[in-house]
């Protein structure tokens, strides 16, 4: 098989290997409500109870701070929305002008917001953000763990925040892959980010948190029970964010030296090229960079035409051929952007191959419009 294939691990990885393999076997045994007495919902409780105290072991918190939702984006509405409504102060909300669509919205659609600018990298100042919370009507501070568009790391455990001002991260796009960061009260996950099950979010809420439920509830015991779990999904989230975490030291390391490789090259080989995103503080595995006088989508179809599988736009509203508001916030080039990132078994042969090919295709398509 040749060097290439899918470089857009970032939207959604493969199925880890750990996770089919309990995919399969909870099939069987885990289809019963798990709040039923019956000996199918006692089987399906043990499952759901032994995937929650997993993924508590792996991102180093108390297993009954864990809440599964039907999705990441879920989880980040429910976690900040309900940091919103138990706030002792205001319901503003202090944000990076960098946070995922997902925040953006939750904050639109609940709270009012107070967008804090981003440097060149994509990162905020930690004094900045705290200059905010001086307001008494901020209630709430969201700061993403890691940017899901260009992998530059945010300071969230160096906030240094008021102690009424909690702090909830989006860590959809870092989970498993690092560390969770200090100092939040709630964060969110997104399993099929890490090699799990897709419609599998994970909802961390801190035991002291004033987090009260946003949304209406059913007759689930748990307060921020999102409805009825898919036991198996969320067994093999679970199984596949314990191996992701197991592995990820020898991964990240790789993965950071590939992605060097392809920042040092795209610079140095393709004309017109501003590679962005901090190039050490960062998510191991992705990079993306902007093409002058390309247009992101014509260069995604001929790199997919090419054997390529990679993203353009904004990590959320690619699809809608708009604008990155990330590259934006960052003031850097936002048209002709691109976003790789490696699957957890990519090679140098892989990235060597599409930074050979990439000139190519970029001089095409310009030449197409008289470059």
């Amino acid at each position: 098989m040749r060097p290439g294939g899918d470089l857009d691990s970032a939207s959604a990885a493969p199925l880890h290997p750990a996770a089919r393999e309990v995919l399969l076997a909870a099939l069987e045994r885990g289809y019963a409500d798990p709040r039923r007495l019956h000996r199918p919902g006692r089987e399906a409780r043990l499952l759901l109870d032994n995937a929650r105290e997993a993924t508590a072991v792996a991102l180093g918190v108390r297993a009954d701070e864990v809440t599964f939702t039907p999705s990441g984006t879920h989880a980040v509405h429910l976690g900040l929305l309900g940091l919103v409504r138990g706030a002792r102060r205001g319901n503003v909300v202090v944000h990076s002008a960098v946070e995922h669509s997902a925040v953006r919205h939750a904050v639109e659609w609940g709270a009012r917001g107070d967008e804090v600018g981003v440097d060149t990298h994509g990162r905020v100042d930690p004094a900045a953000v705290r200059d905010r919370t001086r307001r008494p009507e901020v209630g709430v501070v969201a700061l993403q763990s890691a940017n899901h568009e260009v992998g530059t790391v945010q300071p969230v455990g160096r906030l240094d925040l008021p102690p009424d001002v909690p702090i909830f991260t989006d860590a959809c796009a870092s989970m498993g892959r690092l560390a969770l960061p200090s100092g939040w009260a709630a964060a969110a996950g997104s399993a099929h980010k890490w090699g799990g099950p897709a419609g599998v979010g994970v909802l961390l809420v801190r035991t002291r948190a004033r987090w009260r439920n946003p949304f209406p509830g059913d007759d689930r015991v748990d307060e921020r029970s999102t409805g009825f779990e898919n036991v198996p999904a969320v067994l093999a989230a679970a199984a596949a964010l314990q191996a992701v975490v197991a592995e990820r030291e020898e991964i990240n390391a790789r993965h950071h030296e590939l992605i060097d490789v392809v920042r040092s090259r795209v610079a140095a080989e393709v004309p017109d090229v501003e590679v962005v995103g901090d190039p050490v503080r960062r998510l191991p595995h992705l990079v993306t960079f902007s093409c002058l006088y390309v247009d992101g989508e014509a260069l995604v179809t001929e790199l997919d035409r090419r054997g390529f599988g990679i993203a353009s736009g904004s990590a959320c509203t690619a699809s809608t051929l708009t604008p990155s508001h990330v590259l934006e916030a960052m003031g850097v080039l936002t048209h002709g952007n691109v976003r790789l990132s490696l699957q957890r078994d990519a090679t140098r042969a892989d990235v060597d191959f599409f930074c050979d090919v990439l000139p190519e295709v970029i001089a095409e398509i310009r030449s197409r419009v008289g470059l």
